[in-house]
């Protein structure tokens, strides 16, 4: 993790246990940094596993042979290693993903297929198989440790560790999940994220704990973006135990299915917008707000307009109140406008209605608003019904020099 920490950090929470997993983490050595690089969850017999990933064609080994092992439903492991992505690898990669998975699979004694395992950090190295293999061994057989320490693990150039937690009522049962998730630059709304994980006591059958997610998915990770490039290596997987003792939820029309739904979805949400607060540099959180769409699928590709454009993000963060560069952004999205009925605001103040600068506007109160760390940008297309809000960050000097000297 970085020394510096972002302005836009937030604590650690307590995250409560969860029944049925263990995490541990040591240190395999990926990369010269001097410190523990590899986190390893054991998970209990019977656990449900949905998850998403990365659509960039060029993914790792771990991200097909992720997605192809959460078709079988279950998992007993996780494995996550930093410093090295194994992406862009060939052969060699995959051997060394293969090798933990019969690594760990041999030694609990289950099927390789419900050995899950994600690398992140630099593309085109393969990941050392003797280091690899020494780690796992270590892993198998380190002291429990906590949420934040396998969190400060996963992490590459992120600046603060990232959890978020969350219960729901199942009858009369309390269930809960735990989730940490790794995330600070090349991270677009392509799938998911990064690498996140989320763990629950709740007895899911996994078709639908993967339905939850999926949804999920659409209307959190799907909708931040710090610099429009897809990761490798995204990954975001939820593991449920079934160890809260509930009457196990197949389908929405289980008793509580729509509390666990929506306690998936606020996590996935607080995990989506803490990787954007931690975003390469940043120093503002924004919130890309569009009314009026002819649909929401059109409202939401006009918010990542917005929000990938380095001329908004840099506006922003030289705190002017350009909205100039916000039409610019409206009008090169491919999407159905009209400048004449198109309307721009900032902090709640509106700086132009239906294609005109308002008579009466002020600045002053707008440049206040900018002066602070979270933005919000309104646009209203004046055209239908659809909405969406995306979420990202400014754009500054810090973006660059981190990734300037990134392998370094």
């Amino acid at each position: 993790m970085s020394d510096t920490v972002s302005p836009l950090a937030r604590p650690f929470p307590n995250l409560p246990a969860i029944a049925g997993v263990t995490l541990r983490v040591v240190r395999a050595g990926y990369k010269d940094w001097g410190r523990c690089d590899l986190t390893y969850v054991e998970l209990a017999k019977g656990t449900a596993v949905a998850g998403v990933f990365t659509r960039n064609v060029c993914c790792s080994s771990e991200v097909e042979l992720g997605r192809a092992n959460v078709a079988g439903g279950m998992a007993r492991a996780l494995v996550v290693n930093a410093g090295n992505s194994n992406a862009f690898t060939g052969y060699r990669g995959r051997e060394a993903v293969e090798q933990i998975m019969d690594q760990v699979a041999a030694h609990l004694g289950c099927a390789r297929e419900q050995v899950f395992v994600s690398s992140t950090g630099v593309i085109g190295m393969p990941l050392p198989k003797d280091k690899a293999r020494e780690g796992v061994a270590a892993a198998l057989s380190a002291a429990p440790c906590s949420w934040e320490q396998a969190a400060e693990t996963i992490s590459t150039t992120d600046t603060f560790a990232k959890g978020a937690t969350a219960t729901a009522m199942i009858g009369d049962t309390r269930i809960t999940i735990s989730a940490i998730i790794k995330g600070s630059g090349m991270i677009a709304p392509d799938m998911a994220t990064m690498l996140g994980y989320l763990f629950t006591d709740a007895a899911v059958e996994s078709a639908f704990l993967q339905e939850c997610l999926s949804a999920a998915n659409r209307r959190t990770f799907s909708c931040i973006t710090v610099d429009s490039d897809t990761s490798t290596s995204d990954t975001v997987l939820a593991f449920a135990t079934g160890k809260a003792g509930n009457a196990p939820l197949a389908s929405f029309d289980s008793a509580g299915a729509d509390a666990f739904a929506a306690a998936i979805e606020d996590v996935c949400r607080q995990l989506a917008h803490l990787v954007v607060r931690d975003g390469e540099g940043a120093s503002k959180f924004i919130a890309v707000s569009v009314t009026g769409a002819v649909s929401d699928e059109s409202a939401h590709r006009v918010g990542l307009a917005i929000a990938n454009s380095p001329l908004v993000k840099t506006a922003i963060a030289g705190e002017d109140a350009n909205w100039g560069r916000v039409v610019m952004a409206v009008g090169k999205a491919g999407e159905p406008a009209d400048r004449d009925r198109l309307s721009i605001g900032f902090g709640g103040v509106w700086c132009a209605r239906e294609g005109l600068p308002l008579a009466d506007y002020d600045e002053a109160p707008v440049a206040a608003h900018l002066k602070g760390q979270d933005i919000d940008i309104a646009v209203d297309l004046g055209l239908g019904q659809g909405r969406a809000t995306v979420w990202t960050c400014d754009l500054t000097h810090g973006y660059i020099s981190i990734n300037a000297d990134y392998r370094s």
